[in-house]
């Protein structure tokens, strides 16, 4: 019988050695959580049993409502060119050159190449506002820039999957029917609701916020798709309401960030094997280069038109070229399915994974947008 406080004092472990050690060396604890994972998964036997999987599902449900939070919708309508135009270069550059490198120059499949197209397109919404966290960049115009161009990247990923695989059936588009209205009605219930019963020691305002993105989640789980998009929406259409209620977003992001979010980075860097590391060393490297130079000609571009600096436009780049939830979503949907090799989903995974960390540790170590954050200083300092 499983020793259920015995699975939880491991994990919980692991999160706390994550912290710690982010702390000494000053890099973001979603990369030492993800690394942290590879290495407890290769040379220890972590248990993994279903709660924890759910609790990771969980963690990137609300990291990616906490993102759509954020979102500062007079800045996403001033910028709404600039930010469809760097979420679809993102997706779309990626897309094509993965696909073409997996078909002409690796030899695999139609099927296998598509699905290695999708899910090098993504960009991770949770790792970037994770990490954003941390600087309070999530505050900052760039970030919220890159957030919202983050979720346009994987709206594509999540469209090229369903026309090209999955299909829209009956109830997909029960799905987008009814996430809309909820949407529509979300954010004048949700001030009634946080007005008539806010502020109490039980949280209500919390539950009332788990309950929705649980049942948006249903939806979205029944109609085949991925409960991380809904959440993404509701958080952008509550935005403007979080703006007067700091308070509450920093509650949640407390229950997140110390709960939740463990249980998600740790659990992804369990993917990472390191036998199919060696086995697929030369196919992962040349995949994480093709991946990352084609967000580097999607997105660079785009950034220097608009009058980036080239730190900051560094420092976007990089970020679109993570991945995580959509792409190991997209390999597992390739394995089962048949349409690709264990072998192959190995390597995309690993591939996916790498992305997650490489590109954001250089952002956070090497192009850090300073002037953005003196800026944040700044205002904090005149508020307070």
């Amino acid at each position: 019988m499983e020793n259920i406080y015995l699975v939880a004092a491991i994990w919980v472990g692991l999160a706390l050695l994550a912290s710690l050690i982010s702390i000494r060396l000053g890099i973001s604890v979603a990369l030492i959580e993800i690394t942290v994972g590879i290495l407890a998964g290769n040379l220890f036997d972590v248990p993994e049993p279903e709660w924890v999987a759910f609790l990771a599902g969980v963690g990137a449900v609300a990291l990616t409502f906490l993102a759509g939070v954020d979102i500062d919708t007079e800045v996403l309508r001033n910028k709404l060119a600039e930010t469809l135009l760097i979420g679809s270069l993102s997706f779309l550059i990626p897309f094509l050159g993965a696909a073409a490198w997996a078909y002409w120059i690796s030899g695999w499949d139609t099927n296998a190449a598509l699905i290695a197209g999708i899910a090098l397109s993504t960009t991770s919404v949770a790792v970037v506002y994770a990490v954003m966290v941390e600087t309070g960049l999530n505050r900052s115009e760039i970030g919220k820039v890159i957030l919202a161009a983050c979720f346009v990247t994987d709206l594509g990923t999540v469209a090229a999957l369903g026309l090209i695989f999955a299909g829209f059936g009956v109830e997909m588009l029960v799905f987008i029917a009814a996430t809309a209205a909820v949407l529509v009605v979300l954010p004048r219930f949700t001030r009634w609701f946080f007005r008539r019963y806010g502020e109490r020691v039980s949280e209500p305002e919390l539950k009332y916020l788990l309950l929705m993105l649980f049942g948006l989640g249903a939806l979205a789980s029944l109609a085949g798709s991925e409960a991380v998009l809904p959440a993404y929406l509701a958080g952008l259409v509550l935005a403007d309401t979080f703006q007067s209620r700091e308070e509450l977003a920093k509650r949640m992001r407390t229950l997140t960030f110390t709960f939740l979010t463990p249980f998600y980075f740790i659990r992804a860097g369990l993917f990472v094997s390191f036998g199919a590391l060696v086995a697929g060393f030369w196919a992962i490297l040349v995949f994480f280069f093709v991946k990352v130079a084609a967000k580097f000609i999607g997105v660079m571009p785009v950034t220097l038109f608009y009058g980036y600096s080239f730190r900051n436009s560094m420092y976007t780049t990089l970020l679109m070229s993570t991945g995580l939830t959509f792409g190991t979503i997209s390999a597992l949907y390739g394995l089962d399915n048949g349409l690709i090799t264990q072998q192959q989903y190995s390597v995309l995974v690993t591939v996916v994974i790498a992305t997650a960390v490489i590109p954001t540790l250089i952002a956070q170590r090497f192009f850090l947008p300073f002037e953005e954050i003196k800026k944040l200083r700044a205002a904090k300092e005149e508020r307070e």
